[in-house]
């Protein structure tokens, strides 16, 4: 999973749309897949880093929630009706997203494009 994330940060440097997207996303969030955490740190539309949890000490700003299995569907190049979209997730009862909500809506569509870069694998869609 950190290697899938690491390689999503490197994918959004190649992307300067979604760079101008994020360029006021300056936040901590908290990923949860299963009982792992990460703790994804932006820095205006950039990862900054990716730590590994739990760290209670460290504040989250939101947190996305999920199943592993959950987000290997989310993140096949054609996702099945409700795995196309977080808040599809959300609402077919496989994830939740807690904390500052208006966080993640003025960024939405910044985050939601950032969660599908895990659908890129070296430049094609992973399978």
């Amino acid at each position: 999973m950190l290697d899938r994330l690491e390689a999503m940060a490197l994918e959004l440097e190649r992307r300067p749309h979604l760079l101008r997207l994020g360029r006021l996303f300056s936040e901590t969030i908290l990923l949860q897949v299963d009982a792992e955490e990460y703790l994804l740190h932006f820095e205006r539309g950039r990862i900054a880093g990716i730590e590994t949890g739990p760290d209670r000490k460290i504040p989250w700003r939101f947190a996305f929630k999920t199943e592993f299995e959950a987000l290997q569907a989310f993140w096949q190049p054609v996702p099945a009706p409700g795995f196309h979209d977080i808040f599809g997730l959300v609402k077919i009862g496989r994830a939740r997203i807690d904390g500052d909500i208006l966080v993640l809506v003025k960024n939405l569509r910044f985050f939601k494009e950032f969660m599908a870069l895990g659908r890129q694998r070296d430049g094609v869609h992973s399978a």
